[in-house]
């Protein structure tokens, strides 16, 4: 099987599907992923939800099931098979008790999110399936946003619900220091590029939308930054799906000034020096300065590291978790919570501190 990218028809949008060994699409799969696009799911998601999927559809091939007609106890083998290397998932390669797992928790479940996602669509498609994939519980447990149709009637009637998961351990998201921004802010060349990793900084935006920013987003006089969710020609997506304005200061007003004397083009990030000059940039131009940056300061970092950072610095020095929500992006709250609301050892320490605490003076030795 072969995961491949489509351009949808009468449109520039990217999408992804499955093919069999035949060269066909593989009909459940490219349904279920047509869905995803039309629902303007993320490109990314619809792309690792494809190899997800041909994963599964391998798997399932390798066992000669019909896909509408496995147990619940496949899918546990199915977990055991995505802790293999490929080399030895069909059986003719042993291997040793101290071999590593190949997929990790997070990656195990999302493919089996994935696979949950797939069979519900078919199921409110008409498709027999049974209690695949599913257990019953109370409608009224339910703890997500989304109800279904006559929802508010249903009481203890049960609903279907994702049964497998690995428990993942909690992993607190990577921050740089203010010395490590500062090195590789130190070492850009152009201007084009400090601008970008200061916008990073200074917004704790996705390199996503700042590569679709254009000029008329940024409001030098008021100082504020319009993230506005749009198709670009580069591919790159703002994941929220409402705009948001982010408040910015004058030093980034002032190096956007600087910028403009070198840049033109209707992005505000584009191709300056080197293959189609004026398009806007791209993300593996991004990412080929981030290498070239790394072996120049021995900083190892992602882009993605520096909306951690910003986050990170607001909590920490008390901005409410609601206004860092509205301007990270994020759909809920909880969606902050669940990646910020954390505290570290260092964190826990000056609090307590700042309580008065660990004085060594609450009772006599």
């Amino acid at each position: 099987m072969l995961v491949q990218r489509v351009l949808m028809p009468a449109s520039s949008l990217e999408s992804w599907t499955v093919l069999g060994d035949g060269g066909g699409t593989v009909e459940p799969i490219e349904r279920y992923l047509a869905y995803l696009t039309d629902i303007e799911r993320s490109p990314n998601t619809v792309k690792a939800y494809a190899h997800d999927l041909k994963d599964w559809f391998v798997f399932l091939g390798q066992r000669a099931l019909d896909w509408r007609e496995v147990r619940l106890e496949d899918l546990g083998e199915f977990v055991a098979w995505l802790r293999l290397p490929p080399a030895g998932r069909d059986g003719r390669v042993a291997l040793l008790p101290s071999a590593e797992h190949h997929c990790g928790v997070t990656t195990v479940n999302r493919k089996l999110s994935a696979v949950s996602g797939l069979y519900v669509f078919h199921a409110r498609h008409g498709v027999d399936l049974g209690d695949l994939v599913t257990e019953l519980q109370p409608v009224r447990a339910r703890r997500t946003g989304w109800k279904p149709f006559l929802y508010h009637l249903a009481g203890g009637q049960p609903e279907r619900r994702r049964t497998i998961k690995l428990k993942s351990p909690r992993t607190h998201p990577t921050i740089l220091t203010a010395a490590q921004v500062q090195a590789i802010l130190d070492a850009c060349t152009r201007l084009r590029d400090r601008f970008l990793f200061a916008l990073l900084w200074e917004t704790g935006i996705r390199i996503g939308e700042a590569l679709g920013l254009r000029h008329e987003d940024l409001a030098a006089a008021e100082g504020e930054l319009a993230v506005i969710p749009r198709v670009n020609d580069n591919r790159a997506r703002a994941k929220s799906a409402s705009p948001r304005t982010v408040p910015v200061g004058p030093e980034i007003v002032r190096l956007y000034a600087d910028y403009l004397h070198a840049e033109y083009g209707d992005y505000m990030f584009v191709n300056l020096w080197a293959g189609s000059y004026g398009h806007p940039l791209t993300y593996a131009a991004v990412y080929d300065l981030v290498l070239r940056i790394r072996r120049d300061t021995g900083t190892d970092f992602d882009p993605h590291w520096f909306r951690h950072t910003r986050a990170t610095m607001l909590l920490r020095r008390g901005v409410p978790i609601e206004v860092v929500s509205t301007l990270l992006g994020h759909s809920s709250i909880a969606t902050t919570l669940d990646i910020y609301g954390h505290l570290s050892v260092e964190d826990a320490r000056r609090a307590l501190e700042a309580a008065g605490f660990l004085t060594g003076r609450e009772v006599s030795w």
